[in-house]
């Protein structure tokens, strides 16, 4: 996907970019290559897949969930996905991105000041210590890739505040890690609102988007330590 054909696949879903938007864009695939190079960030590094595979892919959730002024904690972000492209279509947006490793959240604050993104932060520490802290504070929380739908679930809902949501990006395996989740959500005050399936490209890259929505507080002895979420799913 060329930049000119990202521009036009977006507008075919009524998002349309400006010329700044897509500089911003330009400037996040270059800083991103740039350094990848001296840490892992990323094993597409081509411009074409990076826009299909990354930039499209991060913002396509926004076809099926209405984004505006939310505050978003995105668990595991890594190089910033899904949130940074959202925040880069939707400035309003109010950006956490949680990430266990240091040095990634260097990159993503260098890649913050070269955005000149506002009210955007990058805290280093694992996604279950931080919902410990953070309870019921968020709008909306996201993660991408990051575990299994049963293990990710008592993460992120804890963090939701009540009629906020969770939005779980997901590849092939969606619908069946959705079935071992069910039980877990539901014990969390989730309750699964829709899911959407749809192919990125005609490679057969499939993608599930799980919109889950907080209809009740999380019990206060959620989220256990990491090793008991891993060991022992709800």
């Amino acid at each position: 996907m060329t930049n000119n054909e990202f521009k036009e696949a977006l507008k075919e879903k009524n998002i349309h970019l400006t010329d700044e938007q897509m500089k911003q864009f330009d400037i996040y695939y270059h800083t991103l290559v740039e350094w990848n190079e001296k840490m892992n960030l990323t094993a597409i590094t081509d411009q074409e897949g990076v826009y299909l595979k990354h930039f499209y892919d991060s913002i396509s959730i926004a076809f099926n969930f209405p984004f505006s002024n939310q505050s978003i904690v995105d668990i595991g972000a890594g190089a910033g996905f899904p949130s940074i492209p959202l925040k880069i279509v939707y400035p309003d947006l109010k950006i956490t991105i949680v990430d266990s490793l240091n040095k990634r959240i260097t990159f993503l604050n260098h890649l913050f000041k070269e955005l000149n993104l506002k009210d955007c932060q990058a805290i280093a520490m694992r996604g279950e210590d931080y919902a410990l802290k953070h309870r019921e504070q968020a709008d909306v929380v996201m993660a991408r890739a990051v575990a299994r739908l049963n293990i990710l679930d008592e993460i992120c809902l804890p963090l939701v505040k009540k009629d906020g949501y969770f939005l779980s990006l997901k590849g092939r395996q969606g619908h069946e890690e959705l079935d071992e989740a069910r039980k877990g959500i539901q014990i969390l005050g989730g309750q699964v609102e829709s899911i959407h399936d749809f192919t990125l490209s005609d490679d057969d890259d499939h993608r599930s988007h799980i919109l889950i929505k907080k209809v009740k507080l999380t019990p206060a002895k959620y989220p256990r330590q990491f090793a008991k979420i891993k060991k022992k799913p709800l």
